[in-house]
């Protein structure tokens, strides 16, 4: 198992000292950090993650190895790093195929083992978010991932149609801004055609549909102004909506709503989410840096979270427009919120 020493360097200057089982590739991004206890091919194979830099707070890492590449949530590691405290490179699972060490050496990322990240999160968490670098052979500049439009780089360039194998005359469009795979199979499951549909998709260009899902992605929402300008037009043609994470601040946005960028986001498995009007809290998979911050005209709250009351859904009046800020879909879980598909495709 071949190893080397690294560093990360925080942009306030704090430097911790580590070992690097990952490529000896540097990288730049924000520094992030993940508070669930299991789960990490489908987080680090996410493409919300791109740009960022980020630590799992579960101490031991790698002990179940890599599934095959038809469990990930993409075709690639898409954190720019990732930090964990114990590496285990001795995995014992049925499914593994490699350990975590040779699949980031594979994919050219650093996997930096530091000690002491409860302080590190900590230090995140009293002081809010933070961009930061690993240092391996040589040194780079820091790198804001919230400056530049990441669904771009992740969006697919052509539309592909995926069928049930039941066949289906329901057909949903997905706006794909970086979609965790698992989303297309939530629809396929419940008996849908999905045409998934780059982030720049022209309305002129869209075949006939049923409904519409604007996926989870990267980055700032309010620099995806295509995404937003296409909701926009499918918002008045009144078909049913559902929004994803990105897909909720997205379509809160084009709806005449804002978001903003949080102290230091949601990302776990266990974030839990109040129903608005009810006491039923549901436990969800959460990975997001920004909120929806006002609710636009005619919607109101479906669900907020209960640490800090961030808006965490919303849900039209009148109209079949709905929106989440977690992720129904369950990878790597909890299925608590599973039923909401089934709320969107019983108003197809």
């Amino acid at each position: 198992m071949s190893q080397e020493n690294a560093r990360l360097i925080l942009e306030d200057g704090t430097v911790f000292e580590g070992v690097n089982f990952g490529a000896s590739n540097s990288t730049a991004g924000e520094v992030v950090f993940s508070t669930g206890m299991m789960g990490y091919p489908e987080s680090l194979t996410d493409p919300s993650y791109t740009g960022q830099i980020l630590i799992l707070t579960y101490p031991l890492v790698g002990n179940y190895g890599v599934p095959d590449r038809k469990f990930w949530e993409s075709n690639q590691i898409c954190v720019s790093g990732l930090i964990v405290c114990s590496y285990n490179d001795t995995p014992s699972h049925f499914q593994s195929t490699q350990t975590l060490a040779q699949w980031f050496k594979d994919e050219k990322v650093p996997l930096l083992e530091i000690k002491d990240t409860r302080f590190l999160t900590q230090k995140i968490r009293d002081k809010g978010m933070m961009l930061g670098k690993i240092v391996c052979k040589k040194n780079i500049n820091f790198y804001n991932p919230d400056n530049e439009n990441l669904v771009s780089k992740v969006s697919p360039i052509k539309t592909k149609i995926h069928s049930p194998k039941v066949n289906s005359r329901r057909r949903v469009l997905l706006i794909d801004c970086g979609a965790k795979r698992n989303i297309q199979n939530a629809l396929l499951e419940r008996n849908v055609s999905v045409i998934q549909i780059p982030w720049d998709a022209s309305i002129q260009e869209l075949p006939p549909f049923d409904g519409v899902v604007i996926s989870n992605g990267p980055g700032n929402p309010k620099l995806v102004k295509e995404t937003i300008q296409l909701v926009q037009q499918l918002l008045k043609v009144g078909k049913p909506i559902l929004g994803v994470c990105l897909g909720h601040q997205l379509l809160a946005l084009a709806a005449g709503g804002d978001t903003n960028k949080l102290r230091y986001g949601h990302r776990s498995q266990n974030q839990p989410c109040l129903m608005t009007g009810s006491r039923r809290c549901f436990i969800t998979t959460q990975n997001h840096g920004f909120a929806v911050s006002k609710i636009p005209s005619g919607f109101k709250p479906w669900f907020t979270n209960a640490n800090d009351n961030t808006n965490e859904g919303i849900i039209h009046s009148k109209l079949p427009f709905m929106s989440v800020q977690f992720h129904p879909e369950a990878t790597p879980g909890p299925a608590d919120t599973e039923w909401v598909f089934d709320e969107f495709i019983a108003r197809l």
